[in-house]
């Protein structure tokens, strides 16, 4: 440790990003000060990410007990699955009670739990109650909040974020919620599987708006084949309590519900941490960071949610490992950037949606020449034998082969988006895809098949030689 400061490495919030950061610190010969305000795990592993991934599986056993015909299952009577949200408490619970502290090296890592927020004095310098501690390194990892949009009456009811969504003792009858991104799909199918008449509203034209719209499309069809209503391109004029309902006013219709999920976004949470006092710059995105995660302050790094860049969990865990990397002396390590990096990402509905890359979208948008090469679930034997015909892949690549980007909608693509992640970062082709071999019969085989049809058309073309020509 440098005798200068307390610690070689402060970390403010013990989210997926601060976690990677105060874990591995202790392995390079490092001190840490981790604070943590609130709760161990941030948002993903209370509120988000875990949680939500618990009450859906309860939701898909409710489901396949309830729909027993379709999978070809004869049960005597109908399973349900009593309790979901204790069930997911639960299972929280014990996560935090035997995991999650086992993964920190308690000789070198210091903890300030529950004792107040933490706030910049100086740029090596925090406060948290009345007590100081100095740093070489300081990491803002404060993660986000939920965003409550400002529609007329919002603040007069009720209403749901996933920080309190898992609290509910029971599940609700009726269910209204605003947004179609990941939390409002993921959401919808889970509460409509347990029972609950779920609608969805939203101003986007389609769901999961920052993907490809053909993959929101079918997961939409899903949607309204399992029960779940949804109105696109729908303004939201104002909401109010109606007796013990509430009712939300929209350019579509009113709608009344239970209860009122708002899923429209997320904000970073910054406010309490000072920033002005050093002069560390901020945009509405969240706090401004370089190629290397470092604010304009050049030892304090700001990884995770509370940047903008991705708010994702493993994004956040990838920045803390850039971010620690970075803050040792270039002279032992060169720096990393994070713009070299893909980011995937996944929505866990049924059928899931993944993507990593540009899509359709923007490859068009972009201008450049490209071509789409694709696959369907439903031609593929091992998913007609599953009972998972839903779904398809799509690889957008230039004219050569290189993959640019990739949708998966369909059963695992969540799994199976990994390899496409690989190809996109490394820029690899289509052609390296299809000579690498894929054992049988696993479902990525499928994204061989895509590779393969890729290069069908292009040997129709006669511009295979040229293009195996390059790659030498």
């Amino acid at each position: 440790m440098n005798n200068k400061f307390d610690y070689d490495i402060v970390v403010i919030g013990l989210g997926p990003a601060g976690m990677a950061v105060a874990a591995m610190a202790p392995s390079m010969g490092m001190t840490v000060l981790a604070v943590e305000d609130h709760k161990v795990g941030g948002e993903c592993l209370n509120y988000g990410c875990t949680p939500s991934k618990a009450l859906l599986k309860s939701a898909e056993v409710n489901y396949i007990a309830n729909n027993t015909e379709k999978y070809g299952i004869k049960l005597e009577g109908k399973t349900v699955v009593e309790n979901p949200l204790e069930i997911v408490r639960e299972k929280i619970a014990q996560i935090n009670g035997t995991k999650t502290m086992k993964m920190f090296d308690k000789n070198k890592v210091t903890f300030i739990l529950n004792e107040g927020k933490a706030k910049f004095v100086d740029e090596h310098t925090i406060e948290v109650g009345n007590k100081k501690y100095t740093g070489r390194s300081i990491f803002i990892a404060t993660g986000a909040k939920p965003f409550v949009p400002p529609i007329p009456g919002i603040n007069d009811v009720d209403v749901l974020t996933n920080l309190n969504m898992f609290e509910q003792e029971e599940v609700p009858k009726s269910l209204t919620i605003i947004g179609g991104g990941a939390i409002g799909t993921e959401m919808a199918q889970a509460f409509s599987r347990l029972g609950s008449k779920v609608v969805i509203v939203q101003m986007d034209s389609h769901l999961i708006p920052i993907g490809d719209e053909e993959a929101g499309k079918l997961l939409e069809k899903k949607f309204i084949e399992e029960g779940i209503e949804v109105y696109n391109s729908t303004s939201i004029e104002k909401v109010e309590n109606d007796g013990d309902m509430i009712l939300v006013k929209t350019s579509k219709g009113d709608f009344r519900s239970e209860k009122l999920l708002v899923a429209a976004g997320r904000k970073v949470s910054v406010e309490s941490l000072g920033l002005d006092t050093l002069g560390i710059e901020t945009t509405r995105k969240g706090i401004t960071v370089d190629e290397y995660m470092r604010t304009n302050v050049e030892n304090i790094y700001a990884i995770g949610d509370c940047n903008g860049i991705a708010q994702l969990s493993h994004a956040a865990m990838h920045q803390g490992m850039l971010a620690l990397m970075n803050s040792i002396s270039p002279m032992q390590i060169p720096r990393l950037e994070r713009k070299n990096y893909a980011v995937p990402w996944s929505v866990f509905t049924k059928p899931e949606i993944a993507q990593v890359g540009l899509n359709e979208k923007q490859a068009k948008e972009s201008g450049i020449e490209y071509m789409i090469s694709r696959t369907e679930y439903e031609d593929y034997g091992r998913t007609l034998t599953d009972g998972e015909t839903d779904g398809f892949i799509k690889v957008i690549s230039d004219m050569n082969g290189t993959v640019l980007g990739a949708t998966i909608a369909g059963h695992v693509a969540s799994e199976l988006i990994q390899e496409w992640t690989m190809a996109v970062q490394n820029q690899m082709s289509l052609f390296n895809i299809a000579m690498t071999q894929h054992s049988f019969p696993t479902l990525s085989i499928m994204n061989k098949r895509v590779a393969e049809n890729w290069m069908m058309e292009v040997a129709k073309s006669g511009a295979m030689g040229e293009i195996m020509k390059s790659m030498m």
